[in-house]
Formats: structure tokens, C-alpha cells, sequence
């Protein structure tokens, strides 16, 4: 399989980027990796790929349906807590979740960010979006959404 035939990871890209004399030749080079798909294409082949129902994903994320399907058809685009939801729905790891958030063109988790820190933390270690909202809640946190507990 060569380089072209198979898709190339974050990773792997940045260490040829890095490792390449001329940025042109590099862009020339490598420049199918620079589209990223929409959101709602991604989110629908993520279904597809793990054999699950739009409507699963949704419950699990705690998103009104019908915006949810909206989402799903491409017609919204999400905030970043509702794509820190479909992290959730979809019950990425952290990782997972980084890329679905580049995918949404939101900015990452940071671990220096106390609230992020959270959310990875409970990303890692495989929390509800449940038990996620009450961990953000016991530590005085806003909670993903914007919605109260209770």
C-alpha cells in the first residue's frame, strides 16, 4: 500500500511537514489532506462506519431530535458544546472527540482550561454526558449546553 492508496494520520502529517525542505512542494505534495469534510457528512459516515442510528447517537447526546436531524441533514452548524455533545452520543475518547471538534472547526480541549480539563478527564475515563453534567456541576462549572441540573 503506498502513501497515496491509504489516508495519512494527523501525526504522520505533521512529521512530513515538518521533516520537508520546501513548504511548497509539501502543499503540492499532501494537498488532499487539507479538506476536511463537512460536519454533517462526518457524523453520518460515523454512524454508518460504527452501525448505529442517527436517533441513538441523539438520545445519547442529549440533543433535541429535531435539531439533532438538522445537524445530521447539514443544516445547522453546531456550537461547540453541542459537538462536545455528539462526542458524548457517540462515545468518542478524547481523541476522537479532538478530531470531531477540528472536523466542526471549533477549538480543541485544552488541558488548561479548567472546564476542558473536566470534559477530557470524563472523555477518558468514560462518563456519561450525565455523570459528565454532574462532575461540571460539583465543581462549580458551566455544564455542556448551558443546562442546569436538577
Amino acid at each position: 500500500m503506498t502513501d497515496k492508496s491509504r489516508a495519512i494520520t494527523t501525526e504522520e502529517l505533521w512529521a512530513r511537514l515538518f521533516a520537508a525542505k520546501n513548504a511548497g512542494n509539501f502543499m503540492a505534495e499532501y494537498s488532499e489532506n487539507y479538506e476536511l469534510p463537512s460536519f454533517s457528512d462526518y457524523i453520518t459516515d460515523l454512524c454508518k462506519s460504527r452501525g448505529e442510528k442517527p436517533e441513538q447517537v441523539i438520545r445519547r447526546a442529549n440533543i433535541e431530535s429535531s435539531y439533532g436531524h438538522r445537524l445530521f441533514a447539514g443544516g445547522r452548524n453546531p456550537s461547540r458544546d453541542t459537538v462536545i455533545q455528539f462526542a458524548y452520543g457517540f462515545e468518542l475518547d478524547v481523541n476522537e472527540t479532538q478530531q470531531l471538534l477540528v472536523i466542526a472547526r471549533h477549538a480543541g480541549l485544552h488541558p488548561k482550561i479548567k472546564r476542558d480539563s473536566v470534559i477530557a478527564y470524563c472523555l477518558h475515563n468514560k462518563f456519561t454526558l450525565m455523570e459528565t453534567q454532574q462532575f461540571l456541576y460539583d465543581n462549580s462549572l458551566p455544564l455542556i449546553g448551558g443546562g442546569r441540573l436538577g
